[in-house]
């Protein structure tokens, strides 16, 4: 049986010193005989480094410290590879930990990432990228945008990065969404493409999001005033008024009239007017408490 353990942190995310949790790990890994293999994210070649590391030593088991983006990252670089996932949450966003119930202490955490329990979930592809949580055009990217450029990080940063974005809307766009043999015409300020309910800060953004199941949801937000938006962070999504539509598929492509931000997993992409999405054939295993099973 394999005894090795990678560990791959992220020394900028969520704006935290990640010196006593990995000191943590790497004594918690000597307790149980576990060879533990460190890497330390740079925003350098990181994902072929992860998948050289992983080639050399085929460790059974991959430790996360950090938020969505660089569990996103390691998605990418152990892509079809039967490895277990154990995430130390402490990025910015923490999306999927919130999803998971995985927002404990470190050492709750750390216990259960050396567990064999697990669950496979989904994974998405977005032009040729993985998702595995939530990604979205328009409003959510822009303040992810603006976000990524702040020198505020936390909660507060987001706060601060919610106002100002809000402050600039600017005008909605037109969206050609097809999915289902139907075509879709819309405006909208938002479209996220989710694999789950909640984003990292709690809030319920698709109702009907199971990670499992072979299907994503677009959740279409036409209208985000302020009541909308109210609404929305308060836990009561409108999903039955004419602001929000949400379809479920396993494929789609959306066209826009013009180049909108975009984000996945809470990582700022640009600018798009094309997506073409589709359920990945990846799936990836993701260690829990055993009480979850």
């Amino acid at each position: 049986m394999k005894n090795n353990v990678l560990l791959v942190s992220n020394p900028v995310s969520g704006g935290v010193d990640k010196f006593e949790f990995i000191d943590a790990v790497v004594n918690f890994a000597a307790q149980k005989k576990q060879l533990l293999i460190q890497y330390e994210t740079s925003g350098n070649k990181d994902i072929s480094k992860i998948k050289a590391l992983y080639k050399k030593y085929t460790p059974d088991r991959i430790l996360i410290i950090g938020g969505d983006g660089t569990l996103k990252m390691v998605a990418e670089a152990i892509a079809n590879q039967d490895v277990i996932l154990g995430l130390l949450p402490a990025g910015s966003s923490n999306g999927l930990a919130v999803e998971m119930d995985l927002m404990k202490t470190f050492e709750e955490n750390l216990e259960i990432a050396f567990q064999n329990n697990f669950t496979e979930l989904d994974l998405i592809t977005i032009n040729g990228k993985k998702c595995i949580h939530l990604s979205d055009l328009g409003v959510n990217a822009k303040l992810v945008e603006n976000y990524e450029k702040s020198d505020t990080r936390g909660r507060w940063g987001y706060l601060l990065q919610i106002v100002n974005t809000l402050i600039d809307l600017g005008t909605p766009f037109l969206a050609t969404i097809k999915a289902n043999n139907q075509t879709y015409k819309t405006q909208a300020r938002m479209i996220v493409i989710a694999n789950s309910k909640k984003y990292g800060t709690g809030v319920t953004i698709n109702p009907n999001g199971v990670m499992d199941d072979g299907k994503f949801e677009l959740v279409i937000l036409k209208n985000l005033d302020l009541i909308v938006f109210g609404k929305i962070i308060t836990g009561n999504i409108p999903v039955d008024s004419e602001d929000v539509e949400i379809i479920s598929t396993a494929k789609a492509t959306i066209k826009t009239n013009f180049p909108v931000n975009f984000q996945i997993d809470g990582e700022y992409c640009g600018l798009e007017n094309h997506l073409k999405i589709k359920m990945s054939t990846q799936k990836i295993k993701i260690a829990i408490p055993s009480t979850i099973i």
